[in-house]
């Protein structure tokens, strides 16, 4: 009994092997090549078969139906690994349209890999989307990372968040957090220049004295955020005039420059502050944790387009707070194309390469 099944073992290995070469040879068009194969097998093992007990017959009938799905699984494993789709989002914001595109042009220009873009409105819904599948990578802040979506205790240290957000979303979220592309982008507390020089005011504590009469209007992300309005009125003990002014981040440069508010919060890369001569209040309390710029990537996604990660890596502190100040100032200010921008960025930083 054990002879007679190692030989018909024997005969359907070679059988198994011949026929996978026929289901992936080029040429391989139906499965009727596959089925001449097992008619062989059959007429080999048939006087096996008038000779041997049920059990047996029973035994090389079983192997042989299931020989097709073995000799045809397809191998998977090289599947899109030089040709995919892979997704890049955006915080919805100017900068963020910008990083969105300098990825996309990058991985574009980089990889064999097609990219589709898409835009969202707040850190958290971009955060479920990556976390989710919808899109693949996209530029997160590290404070906003370590403050409003792990809620982590405030830290000054700028490596010290940067380790815990990549520990943590590696571990929680299955993302990687990629090198930094060379700049913060910190909350800004934002005045007029003319109410600095009038008031001599340099810093977040010394708008103490003139809060009581002062309008703050703040996006609606700020006001929310445990980082953000919370958590500044308390550590400098503000008062001022009015609850704040909830705006659109695209308006409220024009709301300060109007006189319709007093004080707003913007980012420290910024396009308009240096155009329209407003003044960025200092920090004094350290209060903002540090906000580098890092791309996030779904692990899955990296793992099946190991293109993509070099590709990415290549723009690791590539982009100053100065150039990316240029950058949102030609979108916003000069309202030229993203695209175009952004081409013309890459191009000057990769040219000759």
């Amino acid at each position: 009994m054990f002879s007679n099944r190692l030989i018909v073992l024997l005969l359907l290995t070679s059988s198994l092997l011949k026929a996978s070469e026929m289901c992936f040879h080029p040429g391989f068009q139906s499965v009727s090549s596959l089925f001449e194969g097992i008619r062989n097998l059959k007429s080999q093992i048939h006087n096996y078969q008038m000779k041997s007990n049920y059990s047996l017959q029973l035994f090389i009938k079983i192997v042989i139906l299931c020989l097709p799905i073995f000799a045809c699984t397809p191998d998977n494993s090289g599947e899109n690994q030089t040709t995919g789709k892979v997704t890049v989002g955006s915080k919805g914001f100017t900068e963020q349209d910008i990083l969105m595109e300098l990825l996309a042009q990058q991985i574009e220009n980089k990889s064999s890999l097609k990219v589709e873009r898409r835009r969202f409105n707040s850190a958290l819904v971009t955060h479920n989307a990556i976390a989710s599948g919808k899109i693949d990578v996209y530029v997160e802040y590290t404070g906003t990372a370590h403050v409003a979506i792990l809620k982590q205790s405030t830290i000054t240290n700028p490596q010290v968040v940067y380790e815990q957000v990549k520990q943590i979303y590696a571990q929680k979220y299955q993302l990687e957090v990629l090198p930094g592309l060379g700049f913060e982008n910190t909350f800004a507390m934002i005045i007029r220049g003319e109410d600095a020089s009038k008031y001599n005011l340099k810093t977040i504590s010394d708008i103490a004295k003139v809060a009581p009469k002062w309008r703050p209007g703040f996006g609606y992300e700020f006001v929310e955020r445990p980082d953000g309005f919370p958590g500044l009125v308390k550590t400098y003990n503000l008062k001022f005039a009015q609850s704040p002014k909830l705006m659109d981040l695209g308006l409220i440069y024009q709301a300060l420059l109007q006189k319709e508010v007093d004080l707003v919060n913007g980012n420290s890369t910024d396009g308009q502050i240096a155009r329209f001569n407003l003044v960025v209040l200092a920090d004094d309390k350290k209060y903002f944790p540090p906000y580098e710029a890092v791309p996030i990537v779904r692990q899955e996604t990296q793992k099946k387009y190991p293109q993509l990660k070099t590709a990415l890596e290549q723009l690791s502190g590539k982009i100053s707070a100065q150039q990316m100040q240029t950058l949102n100032y030609q979108v916003q200010e000069e309202k030229r194309d993203v695209k175009q921008v952004v081409r013309d960025f890459l191009n000057q930083k990769f040219s000759g390469k």
